[in-house]
């Protein structure tokens, strides 16, 4: 049985960083006209209420994206900025699957994965009327498979697991390699928590094992009272990466770092192949 919420820790300092990379993505390869398919292996309930105890519980959101000045956001986030500030008016936060739905074309598809049994009805009905998505309320790391390689279309993959089970960190490993053998020159994004232990690296350097690609690793870590013993960082590992994507990372978390009020706050672009 799944115990991950989202809804508690939607629009933390991790979404931040996760969805930051994943708009700069999708704006970037819609400048070129063939259709995109975007797979999400775990995407939760697709939208969250940041007005309900699960935020006020932990206090995520008001230290993420709760704590953002919009009126001096960065420019290169911009896109993101506007949909998630026409969200938090309706004390809403868009997830993943609802940020590239908004972002993605009438051409472009969307194949959505939940196994939690009380988010993927939410998800199935946040879609209903989206002729481009299809939820499978099955296990995202066995559905990716058939759906590469993709013909006459580009591919968007976002495996973005709670890692409440310690076989994610595995499964990770050998649902992307596969995925990568398939469709070598798709784009996937994989999501990470730094968490005591450090059980992400030996997950990473596996992944840097097999792949032949260009490949970049993003983190933000914060420091504070408040997330002692708790997650300090989180990280972005992209396979295949616009050309443009760190660049503008590194400008528009100049500003973001500044933002956040954590004691310190710490943002990182490393090329690991190129």
């Amino acid at each position: 049985m799944l115990s991950y919420r989202h809804g508690y820790h939607a629009g933390g300092f991790a979404d931040l960083l996760k969805h930051a990379v994943l708009s700069l993505i999708i704006e970037y390869l819609k400048r070129k006209p063939a259709p995109i398919r975007y797979i999400d292996t775990h995407a939760g309930g697709g939208l969250y209420d940041i007005g309900g105890e699960m935020a006020a519980k932990t206090g995520e959101f008001a230290q993420g994206v709760g704590s953002l000045e919009f009126e001096d956001f960065p420019a290169q986030l911009q896109v993101y900025g506007k949909l998630i500030e026409s969200y938090l008016s309706q004390e809403r936060y868009p997830g993943s699957p609802l940020i590239a739905a908004d972002l993605l074309r009438p051409q472009d598809e969307l194949k959505l994965f939940e196994l939690h049994s009380t988010e993927a009805p939410r998800l199935q009905a946040l879609f209903a009327r989206d002729r481009r998505v299809r939820v499978s309320p099955t296990n995202g790391f066995l559905g990716l498979l058939p759906l590469l390689p993709v013909q006459h279309a580009r591919a968007l993959v976002l495996i973005d697991p709670s890692y409440e089970l310690g076989a994610d960190y595995t499964d990770v490993v050998t649902s992307l390699k596969a995925a990568y053998l398939r469709m070598s020159n798709g784009v996937f994004a994989l999501w990470y928590p730094v968490i005591d232990g450090a059980p992400h690296l030996p997950m990473l350097n596996s992944i840097k094992a097999f792949v032949d690609s260009k490949l970049w690793q993003f983190e933000l870590a914060v420091r504070d009272e408040s997330v002692r013993g708790k997650m300090s960082s989180t990280g972005m590992l992209v396979i295949n990466p616009p050309w443009t994507l760190a660049t503008d990372l590194n400008e528009a978390f100049r500003t973001i770092t500044q933002q956040l009020p954590f004691d310190s706050v710490k943002f990182s672009a490393e090329c690991v192949l190129n």
